[in-house]
């Protein structure tokens, strides 16, 4: 009986190990062999303990587990996933698209399984930023002879990267949507070489078609162009053709220098990220009526540092002419002093100092022989737009109040729980939540306190996520709002507000709806999400259509005048007043708006 015992023990003991080193290959992406080694091991063991080894002392029992996990450790070394990059479309044997000529060569897509939107991926718009390039305004890519293939994405700009296991248990965990697959098991690549962008079009000849250029977010650090929830597969499904970009990155992108300003023929430092995105643009007004697009109805949209990349570029000089319309979801740098991603030149310069003295350079060129890997690490002390008398002569509040800026029409809005996804490890309690409020509020204090009189832990921790996003997200799109409507720009402003299975209104939470890219799969959204996703992608084309998001079908979407009515995209779908106009006036006292 204890024999029995013993072995039924043994038996469940090697079940779950064997289930959790499947599980592990599964989770870091590990190719097809790491599977076939692990099982041949484990029935290795499995045999050696039933016949050989059960009469045998615990010693050796435990010298054979210790060989059998260290053999699959060999193993997962072996099978290690392999770098490659991401195909525009996962079936078998994709169809082409046609032929493209564009004014650096032709390209040729593929055509998503339906055969609805074509795809052409991976095209440059600017020279590899390598060696000399590094820390230079973009420039025109070399031509090239016969028919480029554009059906797998450019690597993702350098930024900092992290195990496999880490993004799909991210994907777990904070998505709620991963999916076991064997299609996806190698590694997405990162380079410094990543200035190309992706184009999704109808599968029609029609010309004349209005055009999003879609800016990633990622905080300027990290982000890559072909995210499913921000596809442009959607708005192509509905007769928009869908641009993207990969641009510079962290200390590749916003890194400032006072010899770079020498070496400038344009006396500018610590924008090339923004730079790039400008390039992006230019690209497009120069190449799209080749896709069939019209070079005369381009939208710019991004979200998030995207978003604040939108909001910059609708001021830069530099982007004068190059499109219509923006929509820029949960960030702008509209504010006096923004609250994010931007810096001023003599803070820029300082902290290029301070990185080239962490690394022992005397100058720019020993910085630019730095390897990649080695620079990226300084993602974090490096991703902020820079006041650099070129790309932005000044704050976009300053352009914006001269009556200088380049948009005709807006979208643009936020989500309710927008903090909560940067304040998980982060939040308030009672104890702190008073003195969190005091650092940042000063003067102010007591105004907010009697807002917010947090008296539990939990309410401590409500209110401070609902205090810090309404600075670093809420309050800045109240400024653009305002500055907006001073200067006659029609602006439609949104609130999401729509909880669900997967991100709810977390920040990014809805760009899936907004992009039209909810998965018919997917069972985290019902009905209502399906439909109000619907309204919000027709919103998204009317506008990118026309300027104006109504149309036949949708509830009435007025002009934000008065910078209060805002539509909510939630459970309930409709025009609400603004909620947070009391902490917005304290906010603008703060920054003296």
């Amino acid at each position: 009986m204890s024999k029995n015992k013993n072995m039924a023990g043994f038996i469940i003991c090697f079940v779950v190990t064997l289930l959790l080193m499947l599980a592990f290959l599964e989770l870091n992406k590990n190719r097809i062999i790491g599977y076939v080694l692990t099982l041949l091991i484990s029935g290795f063991y499995f045999y050696a303990y039933k016949t050989r080894l059960k009469q045998k002392k615990l010693l050796s029992k435990i010298l054979l587990y210790l060989l059998w996990v260290v053999s699959f450790a060999a193993a997962v070394a072996i099978s290690w996933p392999k770098v490659k990059p991401v195909p525009a479309v996962d079936y078998k044997n994709p169809v082409k698209t046609g032929v493209v000529e564009t004014q650096y060569g032709a390209v040729q897509g593929v055509v998503t399984e339906d055969g609805a939107v074509e795809i052409y991926a991976g095209i440059p718009y600017a020279k590899p930023p390598v060696g000399e390039l590094r820390w230079k305004a973009p420039q025109d890519p070399d031509k090239w002879e016969g028919v480029r293939r554009a059906d797998m994405y450019a690597p993702m700009s350098m930024q900092p990267t992290h195990l496999p296991i880490y993004d799909s248990l991210a994907q777990i965990i904070g998505y709620h949507d991963y999916k076991i697959s064997l299609k996806d098991n190698y590694i997405p690549p990162v380079s410094e070489d990543s200035l190309y962008v992706n184009v999704w079009k109808p599968a029609t000849s029609e010309i004349k078609l209005p055009v999003v250029v879609y800016v990633h977010g990622g905080s300027l650090q990290t982000g890559q162009p072909w995210y499913q929830d921000y596809s442009g597969e959607g708005l192509a499904r509905e007769g928009v053709i869908v641009v993207n970009m990969g641009y510079r990155l962290g200390v590749f992108g916003y890194y400032a220098d006072e010899e770079l300003i020498a070496e400038s023929p344009d006396g500018t430092t610590g924008n090339y990220g923004l730079l790039d995105q400008i390039k992006a643009l230019k690209w497009v007004n120069d190449n799209i009526e080749a896709f069939g697009g019209d070079p005369t109805n381009i939208t710019l949209a991004g979200e998030s540092a995207g978003s604040a990349s939108v909001s910059a570029i609708c001021v830069s000089p530099l982007a004068k002419g190059l499109f219509t319309r923006a929509v820029m979801e949960s960030s702008t740098v509209a504010p006096v002093e923004p609250t994010h991603s931007f810096r001023l030149l003599d803070e820029a310069l300082k902290s290029g100092n301070d990185l080239k003295s962490r690394y022992n350079c005397a100058n720019v060129s020993e910085l630019r022989n730095v390897s990649a890997k080695e620079l990226v690490k300084e993602a974090d002390t490096q991703h902020h737009m820079t006041v650099d008398g070129y790309a932005l002569g000044k704050t976009p509040y300053e352009y914006y109040m001269a009556g200088e800026f380049n948009e005709k029409e807006v979208i643009h809005g936020y989500n309710r729980h927008e903090a909560d996804a940067f304040l998980i490890f982060d939040n308030a309690n009672l104890k702190t939540f008073e003195e969190r409020v005091r650092n940042y509020f000063g003067e102010y204090t007591e105004e907010v306190l009697k807002l917010y009189p947090a008296s539990t832990d939990e309410e401590a921790k409500v209110y401070w996520a609902e205090i810090w996003g309404a600075v670093f997200f809420d309050y800045p799109h109240y400024c653009l709002n305002r500055l907006e409507v001073k200067n006659g720009v029609p602006t439609y402003q949104y609130y999401f507000t729509r909880d669900n299975g997967r991100l709810g209104a977390w920040h990014s939470g809805e760009e899936v709806y907004l992009y039209g890219n909810i998965p018919d799969d997917s069972k985290l959204y019902d009905d209502h999400d399906r439909k109000l996703s619907d309204a919000m992608l027709h919103y998204f084309v009317n506008f990118a259509k026309t300027g104006n998001p109504n149309g036949d079908g949708l509830i009435e979407w007025p002009v934000n005048e008065a910078s209060e009515d805002v539509m909510e995209f939630g459970d309930n779908y409709g025009m609400i007043k603004e909620r947070e106009h009391e902490l917005f006036a304290i906010l603008d006292k703060l920054q003296g708006f």
